[in-house]
């Protein structure tokens, strides 16, 4: 045997060697099998060949000329999109402040009003007996007449399952009881009965309950009214950020036009521009005079209104209590204070006298909020007829407190020689009537003006926003033209 077939031993200790790694046996291609399809490779999406083909027009310039045109036309559309928008929703706003919640305000202002203003008139008569005049019956049967058609408008104005309109629907149930109530009352009274002055206070206390929610009504209605406003006066910020915006990228495009071919001016993407910015001035100038007419129609309307409402309002309740206070004789009593300053006293003088002073005070923030001579004539004329109205009812009083009740009486209802308390209301509650006839005016003149601003402006603004794009597109297109 030879070396070479002895091979040489291993030295001890060292591991013996692996066998080489033998390759995978790859069995050779065999003849493709017509039957089995070749694999189809995955399908790439839309967006991904899209944004290919995006990537590859962006590598040359009319490539990059088509994306910025599109853009353009994209911007100044969305501009003329969102300005329409978003006046659409405050003009509707306007429109309901000026044909819809205020008109229900004033409806909801003039239900409390009839309704008190009966309550007064229904008041004086059973104080005048068997001697009610026509004038006092008439009055009384005008002012529930007036509340009737006042509930039947609000409850074809109100939306149904609302609040307001399970309000009226109440009032609508109570009026009649309470008619009854006063009927009963008149007719006990005319046959010297003493169950007269009962039922007529019962009345009275059914009335109070429909007070209650003719005054709830009345703020309602006055909420909605406010949050008219709220929804008619913001700026249109979104709106005015996209025209913003839309300018910038018009002047940029043009920017980069003439840095490219030192042309100063680009006919179709400078009409765009000059579109865009007539939409942008047309949407902040008109919206900025809109929102200072609504704001004084409300500053020197609405809050005018609210005031000389509760004015008149509390007007009729003195009235009302001064009268309750003779029907009731003291039957009525109150206590009121507390530890040593509490006391009894009569119910219905103590709420004349609480009236009469919110009166003053309403009085005093209405000639405040009149802003020209005609409104603030009739307040001073009322507020001078209360003066009077004040110092009379003392003087009642002191006659009522003597025990000369017949004496209060006639200073109350009047008689042929004496000038009564009653006098004194009438005039109060006409000067009034003459001041909300001013401020009404004045909240529909300075309500139509600011209305009136958003007039067009939100077709103005979709053509305006449709010749911009198509001015944008224009102009890129002639700079197309030139690498064909």
């Amino acid at each position: 045997m030879t070396r070479q077939q002895q091979g040489t031993a291993a030295p001890p200790g060292t591991p013996a060697s692996t066998p080489p790694a033998v390759p995978p046996q790859v069995p050779p291609p065999g003849p493709r099998n017509p039957d089995v399809p070749d694999p189809v490779p995955p399908r790439r999406t839309a967006w991904a060949e899209g944004v290919d083909r995006l990537r590859a027009a962006a590598t040359t310039e009319p490539g990059r000329l088509r994306i910025i045109g599109a853009a353009l036309a994209v911007l100044v559309v969305a501009f003329g999109a969102v300005t329409a928008w978003e006046m659409t929703e405050r003009s509707t706003a306007a429109d309901d402040v000026l044909h819809s919640s205020q008109p229900l305000s004033a409806d909801a202002a003039d239900i409390y009003r009839s309704l008190a203003d009966a309550n007064t008139a229904a008041s004086s008569g059973f104080l005048a007996g068997g001697q009610e005049t026509a004038r006092s019956r008439e009055g009384y049967e005008e002012n529930i007449s007036l509340a009737a058609d006042k509930l039947v408008t609000a409850a074809a104005n109100s939306r149904p399952g609302s609040t307001s309109a399970k309000t009226i629907t109440e009032l609508n149930k109570m009026l009649p009881e309470y008619k009854g109530l006063v009927e009963r009352a008149r007719a006990n009274n005319r046959q010297g009965y003493p169950l007269g002055g009962a039922y007529l206070r019962y009345a009275n206390s059914k009335m109070q309950v429909m007070l209650e929610d003719a005054e709830r009504l009345y703020k309602v209605e006055n909420e909605r009214l406010r949050s008219d406003y709220d929804d008619a006066t913001p700026y249109p910020w979104i709106a005015i950020g996209a025209g913003v915006v839309a300018i910038g990228a018009l002047v940029w495009a043009q920017r980069r036009n003439y840095r490219r071919t030192n042309r100063v001016l680009n006919h179709g993407m400078a009409a765009a521009t000059a579109a865009t910015t007539v939409v942008l001035l047309w949407l902040v100038v008109g919206h900025t005079v809109a929102r200072a007419g609504l704001n004084d129609s409300y500053d020197h309307g609405v809050r005018s209104l609210n005031t000389l409402n509760d004015a008149r309002i509390a007007s009729i309740k003195a009235r009302a209590n001064e009268n309750l206070t003779l029907v009731s004789r003291g039957a009525e009593t109150r206590e009121v204070g507390t530890g040593a300053d509490k006391r009894t006293v009569d119910a219905y003088d103590y709420d004349f006298q609480r009236q009469m002073k919110d009166l003053t005070v309403k009085l005093a923030a209405a000639e405040d909020l009149a802003d020209d001579s005609a409104g603030v004539r009739p307040v001073e004329a009322a507020t001078g007829n209360m003066e009077v109205w004040k110092e009379r009812h003392r003087e009642a009083r002191d006659e009522d407190r003597l025990g000369n009740y017949q004496a209060a009486l006639d200073k109350v209802i009047g008689t042929p020689d004496k000038e009564p308390t009653g006098e004194c209301f009438e005039s109060v509650d006409k000067n009034l009537a003459l001041a909300l006839t001013h401020e009404r005016a004045e909240f529909r003149r300075a309500a139509g003006d600011g209305r009136s601003a958003m007039d067009g402006l939100v077709v103005g603004a979709a053509l305006l926003g449709v010749l911009a794009a198509a001015g944008a597109v224009l102009g890129i297109g002639r700079r197309l033209s030139e690498y064909r």
